[in-house]
């Protein structure tokens, strides 16, 4: 959520913020409805003041032995009412005022490049060239069909278009995916693995920024009122909800895989075919929570940490650095990891790496208490968080059916994964 106070004090910075990634402008709206809304507190905090005077002045007349005038009584009655339709008043503006903040994005930060579209992305660097094959890749949906690793049919059976199942092989190379992963963030990254919920509270998706502005993109129980989670992301971000996190904590990095759940309304009609945009997958996720000063660095590291992940696996991957408008909803600034799928023949997002800076600190009611090189302990203040797919599957599962196949059809492993799935090649159906 954005501050209140910095919309009152650079009202034009965050107008020309919110254009940059293409949003509506209500901040006329917001300053009018803070300025009521101050303006009842401030009357009624007066009339409060009012009636404590009175009433000192009363208890010592009493202690004198006398009664109030009835005028007074009358006044202090009118008080009480006025008071209490006052902070009604403020209760309601308030409601509309948080209404529209949390529908409101990220600002960008100033090294973020300006545009509306993908096409103002930029690519920061990429590690090797696609290779000239000796023989035409087949793409993942037909050597997942032709290995018998891919069963698309039986997933729609059980759940409807864009759900699948794996099998043999595919089955044991996610799983060995999830564990080589967590095992290098855990072992060599310095990240706590943790295990979470699938499903969450209301509040929680909206701390995280998902609701209320994606509500259609997302699963939900009715009667229940919980939330499909669409990345771990979203729990991570709410561990510490309403909570001062004790000094000298920070930073916290945590790692966990969980399903992610998407309804991709939003993308009706893209990517229909494969496993490549799906309603269900699995996703290991990275997340910080850090010293704002610190927060431009610890990017860069947990960039650094996906990006090992690609290297390892031996992809073809660039950086992508996206515009203003391309980010996402609680994102200050974002670089997205493609690799190369030489089937497809075009680049996949297996990761998207953000620095939200303070946005679900606030939205959530984060704090964290700071402490000085003299051992005193600060106000609390707002911690950064930061999060990162480290990667996101089937895309990374896609990247090795395609780009590891040999030209009659069998898959190769990568050496990293052998110890973990037990084999070192999908052969041939």
């Amino acid at each position: 959520m954005l501050s209140i106070e910095l919309i009152r004090r650079d009202p034009d910075m965050v107008k020309a913020a919110l254009q940059s990634r293409g949003e509506d402008d209500p901040l006329d709206e917001i300053l009018e409805l803070d300025a009521r809304r101050r303006q009842a507190v401030t009357q009624s905090d007066e009339l409060r003041a009012r009636r404590n005077q009175v009433s000192r002045e009363v208890g010592q007349a009493r202690s004198s032995g006398q009664e109030p005038a009835p005028e007074v009584v009358q006044e202090m009655r009118q008080v009480g009412e006025t008071i209490s339709r006052l902070e009604e008043e403020a209760r309601s503006i308030e409601e509309q005022l948080n209404a529209i903040l949390l529908g409101l994005p990220n600002i960008p930060l100033p090294d973020v490049p300006r545009g509306l579209t993908e096409e103002g992305n930029l690519i920061v660097r990429q590690s090797g060239e696609p290779p000239e094959l000796d023989f035409t890749p087949r793409p993942h949906w037909e050597t997942g069909e032709q290995l018998g690793i891919i069963d698309f049919q039986r997933g729609a059976k059980l759940a409807g278009s864009r759900f699948y199942t794996t099998v043999g092989p595919a089955a044991k190379l996610e799983r060995a995916l999830i564990s080589w992963m967590l095992d290098l963030h855990t072992n060599e990254h310095g990240y706590t693995e943790i295990a979470l919920p699938a499903v969450v509270k209301r509040d929680v998706m909206e701390g995280s920024g998902n609701l209320p502005k994606f509500a259609d993109n997302l699963y939900h129980d009715d009667e229940d009122d919980l939330w499909l989670i669409p990345t771990a992301e979203v729990p991570i971000t709410n561990l510490y909800r309403d909570e001062i996190i004790p000094a000298g904590s920070l930073p916290l990095y945590y790692v966990a895989q969980t399903p992610c759940f998407r309804r991709e309304k939003a993308a009706a009609g893209r990517d229909t075919r494969g496993i490549k945009r799906v309603h269900q997958f699995n996703k290991v996720e990275m997340y910080k929570f850090v010293e704002p000063d610190t927060s431009h660095n610890e990017l860069e590291r947990l960039l650094a940490d996906a990006e090992e992940v690609c290297q390892r696996l031996g992809f073809v991957y660039r950086i992508i650095q996206l515009c203003t408008g391309d980010m996402g909803f609680a994102a200050a600034k974002t670089y997205d990891i493609e690799v190369w799928a030489a089937g497809c023949q075009e680049w996949l997002e297996v990761s998207s790496c953000s620095n939200c800076t303070d946005f679900q600190a606030r939205r959530s009611n984060i704090r964290y208490r700071p402490q000085s090189p003299s051992g005193e302990r600060g106000r609390p203040q707002l911690p950064h968080t930061l999060n990162g797919s480290g990667l996101a599957l089937p895309r990374v599962i896609i990247a090795i059916l395609e780009n590891y196949q040999l030209p009659d059809g069998s898959v190769v492993i990568p050496e990293v994964l052998r110890p973990y799935t037990g084999f070192d090649l999908i052969p041939a159906a």
